[in-house]
């Protein structure tokens, strides 16, 4: 009811009023008692406060006193003395909460006496408090389906409710008072639906760290349902709405036939709080919803600039983590998993686990190779001595890492080249040093070889030994770019290799270095022997040494 308008008295003496004025100083101080309500949920033993009213809540017309309260109280596993247990009941019914029962003096024994001597009973607005503390209690965190299907079902009402106001000397009084109430029951319940999953969203879409699968399902929630909603709504409220409208200019004839049911009242002329629908003003709140009252946003417009805000909260969240110079995506599936780990670590491995997160090190110098401006600054110098590192505002101040500035010129490659074939010219140079080295020393037993000669015959080695499954007879390796050979042997004696660092020995093998390309001495021709087939050696046929041709 709007402010400053009065009740309207009805047929049958009844008042209705929709909802309890609080004008003037003794308005304001009802409603300072009415927030007295509310203490028991926040107070000291408030654990103790809700059971006491999860007793009085059970049934209708609960009568209880202290002792009785104590006892059912100790069947749910709370320890409460009878005293205790009326102290509680008192402080209740201090807040309004509960209030005195009648109570009967005579009773058979003195021991019944201490059940009778305080009762007490629950308050009309205290059960009503209590019945929203405990729905609230037990709500869950998540979203909320909405009861879209209630649209069409009010649409269907509201014709057959439009059908009997036309014929009013027809109308079945209790069939519309059902319909009515079953219409606004049902808008009551759609709303109340509504707001609480748009909270929901907007509670999600102000977290900064929604990201990876819970962005995905959060997605589909708002691109489906969402969607889903928003199709029902734009279907259905323009017959809920046409309806409405039709409806208003035979308001005052079902408010009668409403009228005319037996109802409750009131027997010291207290105002008697009514069934929705049985009121203009409840018509009138009603289609302000659908058609947005005096320049109002109506209710289904108000869902769809929702659904659209939501929308580019979401496109906003996927451009934050798709931006390449961005702070990237959230860490919060990665928090929680390093939280559970801090909860079952040690004290020593949750320090180290820190440590290792977070880079809690020590400071140290960061070194950038040859373009320190300071050599002398190693990673031991600590920050106060080494020479500040110059920052970029944006991402000193900003956190933006996007580049600023020119692109880079493209550097000159040639001058690596050059160093990158010098470098492979005199690795090449000594590598061909090492195998004349080692093809001058022919027996390899007792050999005396530096690091490098010996290095390149173990390649050999390793590469004629690569060739043979076993060696029953000799095997050759050669190198012709270093023009170097070894021939492996079975032998009953080892071979002995010395260098600088070290000795090597090569178990059962008879070593044999030579020029590669030099006929080997047990496959020479007669006469031939000694001879080399190398590039420099003096080759020429058998028959030129004075064998026969």
């Amino acid at each position: 009811m709007p402010p400053g308008s009065c009740p309207r008295e009805r047929a049958g003496g009844r008042t209705d009023v929709g909802e309890e004025q609080f004008d003037g100083q003794n308005g304001l101080e009802e409603r300072d008692e009415r927030r007295d309500l509310f203490r028991y949920v926040t107070a000291d033993y408030a654990t103790d406060y809700l059971a006491i009213m999860d007793l009085f809540t059970q049934t209708l017309l609960t009568d209880l006193s202290a002792a009785e309260v104590s006892e059912a109280l100790a069947k749910r596993g709370i320890t409460l003395s009878p005293e205790t247990a009326e102290e509680r009941c008192r402080r209740l019914v201090r807040w309004t909460n509960l209030m005195p029962a009648a109570r009967d003096p005579r009773v058979p024994t003195v021991a019944a006496l201490r059940y009778t001597r305080a009762r007490f009973q629950i308050t009309r607005l205290g059960g009503t408090v209590h019945r929203e503390v405990t729905k609230v209690l037990h709500l869950r965190d998540g979203a909320r389906e909405v009861a879209r299907e209630l649209l069409g079902s009010m649409a269907v009402l509201l014709t057959r409710i439009l059908r009997q106001a036309r014929q009013p000397r027809s109308v079945d009084a209790e069939v519309l008072a059902a319909d009515v109430t079953t219409v606004f029951t049902n808008q009551a319940y759609f709303a109340d639906s509504i707001r609480d999953f748009y909270a929901y969203l907007s509670s999600v879409l102000v977290r900064y760290d929604l990201a990876g699968e819970e962005y995905a399902s959060f997605k589909g929630l708002l691109l489906e349902y969402v969607h889903l909603i928003d199709t029902d709504v734009s279907r259905h409220s323009p017959a809920v709405l046409q309806c409405l409208e039709e409806l208003q200019p035979l308001l005052e004839s079902v408010l009668t036939a409403l009228d005319s049911l037996p109802g409750l009242t009131s027997a010291d002329g207290a105002p008697v709080e009514r069934l929705p629908g049985r009121q203009a003003e409840d018509w009138a709140q009603l289609l302000s919803w659908y058609s947005g009252g005096d320049g109002g946003m109506s209710g289904p417009m108000q869902l769809r600039s929702a659904a659209e805000s939501a929308l580019g909260q979401l496109l906003a969240n996927a451009r934050r983590m798709l931006a390449p110079g961005g702070t990237g995506g959230a860490r919060r599936s990665e928090l929680l998993h390093l939280a559970c780990l801090f909860a079952q670590a040690s004290v020593e491995e949750a320090h180290r686990g820190f440590s290792a997160a977070f880079g809690a090190y020590p400071a140290r110098h960061l070194g950038f190779g040859p373009e320190e401006p300071d050599s002398r600054s190693t990673a031991s110098t600590s920050w106060w001595d080494a020479a500040p590192v110059d920052v970029p505002v944006s991402l000193r101040e900003r956190g933006d890492r996007t580049a600023r500035g020119r692109v880079s010129r493209v550097p000159d490659p040639g001058m690596d080249i050059t160093r990158l074939q010098e470098e492979a010219a005199r690795e090449l140079a000594a590598r061909r040093a090492a195998g004349a080295e080692l093809a001058a020393a022919r027996a390899l037993n007792g050999v005396r070889l530096t690091p490098a000669a010996r290095d390149l015959l173990l390649e050999l080695v390793s590469s004629a030994l690569a060739r043979g499954k076993s060696l029953t007879e000799a095997v050759r390796a050669e190198d012709l770019d270093l023009d170097v050979a070894v021939e492996v042997a079975p032998s009953d004696s080892d071979t002995v290799v010395r260098s600088l660092d070290g000795d090597t020995t090569f178990a059962d093998v008879a070593l044999t270095a030579s020029v590669a390309g030099t006929v080997r001495v047990d496959d020479a021709p007669d006469g031939a022997q000694g001879q080399d087939a190398g590039p420099g050696a003096n080759r020429q046929p058998p028959w030129a040494a004075g064998g026969s041709r």
